[in-house]
């Protein structure tokens, strides 16, 4: 997945650009799976008359809705979110009619860190939790794949960055 090229600035390329694990539409595809076993369950059962029809219409508007709410909708979701470190700022992203997002500068991030539980681990993911100098404090962004090459990454540019300006890293 890359960042489109024209949200990017004059000089300013991409370091690193993901979105969560797969991880994250697990349920989704999970209740895909049961309402779909549960719709034809109910439509073979149901008899072969006016109520077995109507009953046959009901449970397929009752699937539609909830297909839309708990299986479109998260897989949109997860689409749509990006995560993208540029040498220059760290932009998330998300939504797909609606959008929006939050941009920070590089030399305002004062660290990157991360937390890897056991579950992320058997998956090869994480939370990689970046801290700059603004209000908020500290963006979370949870489930990232390959988590530890990415705070590499982000790493290694800081230190660039940081190097560029003439720090001591004090």
């Amino acid at each position: 997945m890359s960042f489109p090229q024209r949200l990017l600035n004059p000089g300013e390329h991409v370091v690193v650009s993901t979105r969560t694990h797969v991880k994250e539409i697990f349920g989704a595809l999970l209740v895909l799976v049961v309402v779909g076993a549960a719709a034809v369950a109910l439509v073979v059962v149901l008899p072969a008359s006016t109520a077995g029809d109507v009953g046959r219409i009901a449970t397929g508007v009752a699937a539609l809705v909830v297909l839309f709410w708990f299986v479109l909708r998260p897989v949109v979701r997860w689409l749509t979110t990006t995560y993208t470190f540029t040498n220059r700022r760290f932009i998330a992203r998300s939504g797909f009619v609606a959008q929006e997002g939050r941009t920070i500068p590089l030399n305002r991030i004062s660290g990157v860190d991360l937390e890897v539980g056991v579950v992320d681990r058997l998956l090869g993911c994480g939370t990689l939790v970046v801290s700059d100098a603004s209000e908020q404090g500290r963006v979370e962004l949870r489930d990232i794949p390959r988590v530890e090459q990415v705070q590499l990454l982000v790493s290694e540019e800081l230190h660039r960055l940081s190097g560029a300006r003439g720090d001591d890293g004090t």
